[in-house]
């Protein structure tokens, strides 16, 4: 099975769901994540899921829109970003499920570094969570 998680920079979201696929499914699942527009990766995310014993600093962002230039197939697609958002999305070819995950975007929170982590930490748990449950009913 694989599963691609979207969201506009894949600089957070759908990186922790990514991590939190290939964690929790034991192998079972083939996971990767893109972005709208590639950014850099969130460095308070980096530390969230460097909390959780995950390590994604060396990691790059990529574009949804080359994986689909390669012909690349899916049997989820999921966004975690907003509706308005996914709808920029690429429909992949084949027998392919989207489902929408709308989570707050770890880059628009504002406060301290402290305040700013709490945040992440939460988006973090949710998606995790979220992932988790997902696994849960459709391969474990």
């Amino acid at each position: 099975m694989k599963i691609l998680f979207v969201c506009v920079h894949n600089s957070a979201r759908s990186q922790i769901a990514e991590e939190y696929t290939r964690l929790g499914s034991k192998g079972k699942v083939e996971a990767e994540s893109a972005g709208l527009e590639p950014g850099m990766l969130n460095p308070y995310v980096i530390k969230a899921l460097l909390e959780d014993g995950i390590d994604i600093s060396n990691k790059k962002t990529q574009s949804v829109f080359e994986l689909y230039k390669k012909g690349n197939t899916y049997d989820y697609v999921i966004t975690v970003c907003s509706k308005e958002a996914e709808a920029e999305c690429p429909v992949f070819p084949g027998n392919t499920q989207r489902l929408n995950w709308p989570f707050e975007d770890p880059a628009l929170f504002k406060g301290s570094d402290e305040e700013i982590m709490d945040q992440v930490r939460h988006v973090r748990d949710r998606i995790k969570d979220k992932t988790i449950a997902f696994l849960n009913a459709i391969v474990l």
